[in-house]
């Protein structure tokens, strides 16, 4: 697997793909003008085009709404504990050749067990559908609570405190040890995306869903933090993705079981849960994950963030700025199957602004409602593209892409 480039390589070749979209739009060439048209110029400018460009126009409709989900092997599959990556990957992967996977605790069973796992399924999915690299991901906070890896027993790698106890030392550096050991030891194993930091600043102490995984209670050591963990860890060769968007640590309810509710003001949740997000973002972070957490105060549409325009388009992108992937949170969870049926959820999700549906409860389902979501003329397909354009964006960045 192609290691991840570093930061800065990362954030340079964001200005660069943002100058070479911009020239492209004009219609500006490196070579000299001839002022005519014709085959032998149409050839030159479909040479110089981008790879991301032309990998998205060399890819059926079919392909690319695919590359919008992130699932885990056993939905995937239909076996009921994915283990091995063999015949049944490559006929789940032929049919629906996915962007991502989502692995947990059950799909770890031994050290080398869980390399070969990841390796084998890179190596189909990159063989399969428009033979784009998939996102291996896994939730890998450091801790007692979240760490599927370090808590597995299987792996000899650096065990950390909860976040709360690395905050509550006021030393940043603290972070981008977290950040940097344990983007090193998943990048060894196969992983190149971890869904961690945590974001989150804990302003409700009666939140049990959050709790120790979060930082602090102050925004600006949480954002601290957040932001010397997103650079060490992608140093390290691993993807961060900083999450719950808009923020997770005042709700009181579980967005597991049902909705999550913050009461803060619009001002609130901008001036402080916003801060470690912002922080991740100017650290160079290619992915957020927005979570199902209503916000009457700010977006008063009545839906979670991981299905409202004004919580992904006009606050995440618009106002903090965020041209990275957006990863919904787990579809799985009752905030949104209790209300949403997995082909409206993806749906919405789309048309919000999210790029990766994480987890549909019915895969099928929700694959096919995008398409026919398209088809029909609900969704334009130059939204998806702008999705799958993104995606790629990061796959290249990361070598993921030839």
């Amino acid at each position: 697997m192609d290691a991840f480039v570093s930061r800065r390589a990362l954030i340079s070749s964001l200005s660069l793909a943002a100058m070479s979209a911009g020239l492209g739009a004009c219609g500006i060439s490196g070579g000299r003008s001839t002022g005519l048209s014709g085959s032998s110029s149409l050839a030159k400018s479909t040479e110089q085009k981008p790879l991301v460009q032309q990998k998205l126009e060399s890819m059926t409709l079919e392909q690319k709404v695919a590359q919008l989900f992130l699932v885990t092997p056993e939905q995937f599959t239909g076996v009921s504990q994915a283990v091995v990556a063999g015949s049944v990957t490559q006929r789940a992967l032929e049919d629906i050749p996915v962007g991502g996977l989502c692995y947990f605790a059950q799909n770890i069973t031994g050290d080398q067990q869980l390399r070969e796992l990841l390796l084998g399924t890179y190596s189909m999915a990159s063989r399969s559908g428009a033979g784009i690299a998939p996102f291996l991901t896994v939730d890998e906070e450091g801790g007692s609570l979240v760490s599927r890896v370090a808590n597995s027993g299987y792996f000899d790698v650096q065990r950390f405190p909860n976040m709360a106890e690395v905050g509550a030392t006021g030393d940043e550096t603290q972070a981008a040890r977290v950040g940097a050991a344990i983007g090193e030891y998943l990048h060894k194993i196969g992983f190149n995306v971890d869904f961690a930091p945590v974001a989150d600043v804990l302003t409700n102490p009666s939140n049990e869903v959050i709790g120790p995984r979060a930082f602090s209670s102050d925004p600006d050591v949480v954002a601290q933090m957040v932001s010397a963990e997103v650079l060490a860890m992608l140093d390290a060769g691993t993807m961060p993705c900083i999450k719950h968007f808009p923020g997770h640590g005042d709700t009181a309810g579980d967005s597991h079981t049902g909705g999550a509710v913050s009461s803060r003001s619009a001002e609130e949740i901008r001036t402080c849960e916003y801060k470690p997000f912002q922080a991740g973002i100017d650290a160079g972070c290619p992915f957020v994950m927005v979570g199902h957490i209503e916000t009457p105060n700010l977006a008063a549409d009545g839906l979670p963030a991981s299905l409202s325009k004004t919580m992904i388009t006009d606050e995440l992108r618009a106002r903090l700025g965020f041209g990275g992937v957006v990863i919904s949170d787990s579809f799985v969870m009752g905030a949104i199957t209790q209300r949403y049926a997995s082909a409206d959820a993806a749906v919405r999700f789309i048309q919000a602004g999210g790029d990766m549906v994480l987890i549909p409860e019915n895969l099928q389902d929700a694959y096919q409602g995008l398409l026919e979501a398209v088809n029909e003329g609900v969704i334009e397909e130059s939204r998806i593209d702008e999705s799958v354009m993104r995606i790629l964006k990061v796959k290249k960045r990361a070598g993921m892409l030839m």
